[in-house]
């Protein structure tokens, strides 16, 4: 079962995501278990594969926003490069930060499923 060690042994800031649960654990794992399936990496990702930079950025900046709430900095750090190199509107090969936030998705997703 899912519990603050694992996120912090993630590299998860999990003190600060719980704070702003208002130091309800119960509430902020549930919220944490719904991560992995947001449908925006998929749509990020897709969008990056595609060069639709607009939509790209919508599901960067959408998942940047969850991702910073819950202070699961591990996945969030990846996405907020991107999300910034996106508003810049930066032509460039996306594909290695693409990888890098899959992975930390699939890391979470894996604790998560515990």
């Amino acid at each position: 079962m899912l519990n603050i060690d694992q996120l912090k042994a993630i590299g998860c800031d999990p003190e600060e995501g719980l704070a702003r649960c208002f130091g309800n654990e119960a509430l902020y794992l549930k919220l944490v278990k719904t991560i992995p399936a947001q449908e925006n990496f998929e749509r990020l990702h897709v969008s990056l594969e595609n060069g639709d930079l607009d939509n790209a950025f919508e599901a960067a900046h959408a998942l940047k926003g969850v991702l910073a709430n819950l202070s699961l900095t591990s996945v969030l750090t990846p996405v907020e490069k991107i999300t910034e190199l996106l508003r810049e509107r930066k032509e460039c090969d996306y594909r290695e930060l693409d990888a890098l936030v899959e992975e930390k998705r699939l890391e979470l997703q894996n604790i998560c499923s515990e």
